[in-house]
This record gives C-alpha cells, sequence and structure tokens, in this order.
C-alpha cells in the first residue's frame, strides 16, 4: 500500500475535533510514507488534510474538476495538482492513483464518493479497502443505516464485513495494510442460484 485516497468535507464541520482528526490523519498518513490522493481543494477538511500531510513532509496529489477550479478553489501548493474535466473523471483518476480509500466527515460528495467505491468492491470491479473513519459518532447513524440493509436482506454480510468502520487510524491502516478482499463472485452466484429458485 502505497496511497490513501481520502473522502471528506469541503466545510470544516461544526466540531473542532473534526479538524483535530483530520489534521491528525494527513500527518500520519505523511509520516507512514502513504501518498494522500484527495479532491484537491484547499477549504474544509479537504484542505486540513492536504495541509497536514504536507507539513509532516509528505506527498500530496489533488485531482480537481476544470468547474471547481476555476471558482479557485484548487489547492496550488501540492505535489501534484490534477485538473480533469468532469466529476467522472475525477473519481475514475482518483481510484486508479489509489490502493485504498477512507472517509471522514463529510456531505453528499463524500458519501457518492465512498459508496461508489464500495459498489465497485461489491461487483469486483475493484479490491481496494474502504474505511470510514468516525470522528465523535459521526458515522455511527450511517453504519446502523448499512446493519439494517443487511437485516433485511439488500446486503450480504460479507459486503458490511467487507468495509472498515471505527476512530483508531492506527487500527484502520493495518486492517487497510492486511485487507483481504471479499468474493464478488460468490455473492453474484448467491443472487443467481436464488433467482432460479
Amino acid at each position: 500500500m502505497k496511497s490513501i485516497c481520502v473522502y471528506c468535507g469541503s466545510n470544516p464541520g461544526s466540531k473542532p475535533a473534526y479538524t483535530e482528526r483530520a489534521i491528525a490523519l494527513g500527518d500520519r498518513l505523511a509520516r507512514d510514507g502513504l501518498r494522500v490522493v484527495y479532491g484537491g481543494g484547499n477549504v474544509g477538511l479537504m484542505g486540513t488534510v492536504a495541509n497536514a500531510a504536507l507539513a509532516a513532509g509528505g506527498d500530496v496529489v489533488g485531482v480537481i474538476p476544470q468547474q471547481l477550479a476555476d471558482w479557485e478553489v484548487a489547492h496550488r501548493g501540492l505535489t501534484s495538482l490534477e485538473i480533469v474535466g468532469s466529476m467522472h473523471e475525477r473519481k475514475s483518476r482518483m481510484f486508479d492513483l489509489a490502493d485504498g480509500f477512507v472517509a471522514l466527515p463529510g456531505g453528499f460528495g463524500t458519501m457518492e464518493e465512498i459508496f461508489e467505491m464500495l459498489t465497485w468492491r461489491q461487483l469486483g470491479i475493484g479490491n481496494k479497502p474502504c474505511a470510514f473513519l468516525d470522528i465523535e459518532g459521526f458515522y455511527a447513524p450511517l453504519i446502523s443505516m448499512i446493519d439494517r440493509m443487511v437485516e433485511e436482506r439488500f446486503l450480504h454480510p460479507d459486503q458490511r464485513a467487507d468495509l472498515w468502520y471505527g476512530s483508531d487510524i492506527e487500527q484502520m491502516l493495518e486492517w487497510m495494510r492486511n485487507y483481504q478482499p471479499a468474493q464478488a463472485s460468490k455473492w453474484i452466484d448467491e443472487k443467481r442460484r436464488s433467482a432460479l429458485r
């Protein structure tokens, strides 16, 4: 594992703890020699993670659509800034650059990005680990909803186990380094058998 993609808010959120943990994550990734890949912004938790990694001597690659760069939210002090044509290109490029994905607190964009990666895992398109790094219970309701998906049989228990949720950065990185992807083909075969019944 050489690089981690961080999805997070373009706002700082309502609690100082969000900023504090974003700093801790950026610093830790840099000190572990892990390149940070993120959305290229200089605002909110996005900018905080990037600046913390840079301050610790890390490499930070931003990927931002032209529209957002035109709005002057692009971080111009990164190791590398890639400007792409669309949000779809951004997500695809971030997938190519990263070996794993971490979601800090954020809004619609953060949710959409991490869930697309989970969906790709589910379909066997990628085999990269996905983690929710919780801060003061921010993700607890969402994880409860994911557990409800399992209970109601919209999600296989193995798919639920195929993501990490917690608040400890060290434990998260250990899980990501030792990650063994669940087998999407097994779930697909089960669906086919169910359809034939």
